[in-house]
């Protein structure tokens, strides 16, 4: 074997494969580009229909369409009210405008060339993209850190294709903000093993506060990588030299987020936000970090005691400045906790989730974690490659760990597994094609079965399970069937054969047998019969026409009115149409929530009361809708429950609307109430 590649190496296509191997070594973040650049043709391809009818699929895409078309509409930058919902007050949206910037520049630029609309349409189809470049560099360069040479880099820059989970973030119309906070959290874990310490602390301290300024999703991940700062710190002299660099990165860039992009809303003590609370906790953590590298202590013991004492600091002036926080980011209250928390998916923990769901979900995460515990292992001689590795293995576990508080670290979890995997995957075809000895390709095989597997968790496990389904259990509960009906003539033989002669015996069995068959082969039919028999619809398809353009549209025939709807729907709502809402999904807004939720689960007459105090004059419906199977669900003698078993009431008159083809919703003229009454009854 190692003459044979000798003297392929050798000869001319060997030496083209060496020179284009170097090239690929020395320009990889252009071939990163260019994957880049083909994988966005064809999505912006693949997703043309959606990009034409707008199809904002998610509330908080809606929402931050809306925030940065009001803007260019000449909102002020630091207006994050969303005055088409539950006016006259509006709703207070805690986000910040630093995402909007991309969003607003692309629309401005295709403007130059296409109508408003188009350029609308175009704008939130290459958005999302963006953070797909950086993040591919930096899993790229993540594993170009891990391993110790080969093209693990190439394998890293693709497994995002398949972290369904992870990869959804960035498709077009997702233009909320999860993309770019998840590209910053690998970034800065890319800057945490930077060989160059002071290029790595800046990285890792920008790109941390840069994710702080968007949203507080990610800060968890971000106060691990501080901590692991400062734990290379303790135990490696001169790791100062990295840790200086973040602190001063970390705390210079929070003060420019909260400076340039805090809202007026979250200049108040916002836990949820970029606010005076985690500005002064960040920029206070970054000065004690930065204070630690000045200290003359020598040896970890010391170095250790000293960062213990920054640490209580800094816990200690959360404490006393900002209580409040400690029981929670949002501060719900306990009844909108029950009425509406507890319902989102993406808030319950992977254990109460649909195998379906978990399995595909922590595939990626579960074999990169086992790859980077590996990768430990192997590198346990070489202090500098181990920490490398060890980081993001502990970066991994944490992300894996929360996933049992909530599925929504699921994308970031995929994340962060996948250069160590992509490194496996690089070492298994090493082996393969080149490795010295036979054992090392029989293990190469399963290796790469197993970890191509996981990566490819999404379209393998359905069909997986589809298999089983349709062959397998059906061949265990066909052989259970004929074993216990064989057992039950055994019994019936046994409890006969004393009175029979053996002829009618045998003769009997054969019978039995026959019959056991023919049994067996009813029951299967039958079986085979329910699975072939068509299932009904799932509801949720008219939940999906309910958000369409084209229906939606059909309301812009009557003035603008406000419409009383539910809070999943309010944002489509005012996004595609020129009314207003009462509510959305958005935890500031706690009263138009539980309004809505009070609504629907009380008695016509509290509904009535609520329009009115809200000032509607309209009501849609969309039967299916997930969110009004919980109402059902939940008050099966309330207004939305009635109205679902087709009960009128006096205060509802059906409109009629233009539209080619049945609309999917059921829209209603509520008759006007006195608005200061309807308050009066709506508060009792």
């Amino acid at each position: 074997m190692l003459s044979r590649l000798d003297n392929f190496s050798r000869s001319r296509p060997g030496r083209l494969v060496a020179l284009l191997n170097r090239w690929a070594h020395r320009e990889w973040h252009w071939i990163v580009a260019i994957a880049w650049l083909i994988i966005c043709a064809v999505y912006l391809q693949r997703f043309g229909s959606a990009m034409h009818y707008m199809a904002l699929g998610d509330t908080d895409d809606n929402m931050r369409y809306l925030q940065v078309r009001d803007w260019l509409n000449g909102q002020s930058w630091w207006d994050l009210t969303q005055h088409r919902m539950n006016p006259p007050q509006g709703a207070n949206i805690h986000w910040s405008r630093l995402v909007d910037l991309p969003i607003a520049g692309l629309m401005l630029f295709f403007r130059f060339f296409v109508s408003d609309v188009r350029a609308d349409q175009l704008a939130l189809g290459v958005a999302p993209l963006l953070p797909l470049l950086p993040l591919m560099l930096s899993l790229a360069f993540l594993a170009r850190r891990l391993a110790s040479g080969g093209h693990a880099w190439f394998i890293a820059m693709l497994l995002p294709l398949g972290a369904e989970m992870g990869l959804s973030m960035f498709m077009p119309m997702r233009v909320d903000h999860h993309g770019w906070q998840l590209t910053l959290t690998s970034v800065a874990l890319a800057g945490l093993v930077d060989r160059k310490w002071v290029r790595g602390g800046v990285v890792a301290g920008v790109a941390s506060a840069a994710s702080v300024a968007i949203g507080m999703e990610m800060l968890v991940y971000l106060a691990g990588a501080g901590a692991l700062v400062a734990l290379r710190w303790i135990f490696k002299d001169g790791a100062e030299r990295r840790m200086r660099p973040y602190a001063l990165s970390l705390g210079g860039t929070t003060a420019i987020g909260y400076a340039a992009f805090a809202s007026n809303a979250n200049r108040l003590p916002m836990c949820d936000a970029l606010s005076p609370v985690w500005t002064s906790i960040l920029t206070l953590a970054a000065g004690v970090l930065f204070a630690l590298t000045l200290l003359p202590v020598r040896g970890w013991p010391q170095r250790f005691a000293a960062a213990a004492v920054g640490g209580a600091i800094v816990l200690g002036f959360a404490w006393i400045s900002w209580p409040q926080c400690l029981t929670g980011a949002y501060q719900l209250s306990p009844e909108l906790q029950n009425k509406w928390l507890i319902y989102i998916r993406e808030a319950k923990p992977i254990y109460v989730q649909a195998h379906t769901t978990w399995v595909p979900v922590m595939a990626i995460p579960a074999a990169g974690m086992l790859c980077a515990l590996a990768g430990c292992w192997a590198v346990r001689r070489d202090i500098e490659r181990l920490w490398a590795w060890g980081t993001v293995a502990l970066m991994i576990a944490f992300s894996i760990g929360l996933c049992f508080w909530q599925i929504r670290a699921g994308p970031a979890a995929q994340l962060l597994a996948i250069a160590p995997l992509a490194c496996a995957l690089w070492a298994f075809i090493v082996w393969l094609f080149a490795g010295p000895g036979i054992w090392r390709r029989l293990v190469a095989i399963p290796g790469l079965a197993l970890l191509g597997s996981a990566a490819s968790a999404y379209p393998l496990y359905p069909k997986a399970v589809g298999y089983w389904r349709t062959t397998v259990a059906n061949w265990i509960d066909d052989e259970e069937e004929e074993e216990e009906e064989s057992r039950e003539a055994s019994r019936r033989l046994t409890a006969t054969s004393a009175a029979l002669p053996p002829r009618r015996v045998a003769t009997a069995s054969s019978t039995q047998r026959k019959g056991s068959a023919t049994t067996s082969a009813s029951v299967s039919a039958a079986s085979n019969a329910a699975q072939s028999k068509p299932k009904p619809s799932p509801a949720g398809s008219a939940s999906g026409r309910c958000r369409s353009q084209p229906a939606l549209a059909a309301l812009d025939e009557l003035p603008p009115a406000t419409i009383f709807t539910m809070v999943d729907l309010g944002p489509r709502l005012i996004a595609i149409t020129h009314h207003r809402a009462i509510a959305g999904p958005y935890h500031r807004n706690e009263k138009a929530i539980l309004d809505v939720h009070h609504a629907m689960d009380g008695a016509p007459e509290n509904f009535r009361a609520i329009a009115a105090a809200h000032g509607a004059t309209y009501l849609l419906v969309c039967p299916g809708f997930p969110e009004g199977t919980i109402y059902q669900q939940r008050s099966p003698k309330g207004f939305y429950a009635r109205m679902m078993r087709d009960e009128t009431f006096p205060f509802l008159s059906p409109v009629k609307l233009n539209f080619p083809t049945v609309l999917p919703f059921q829209l209603y003229r509520i008759t006007p109430m006195d608005a200061g009454k309807g308050a009066s009854q709506a508060g009792k």
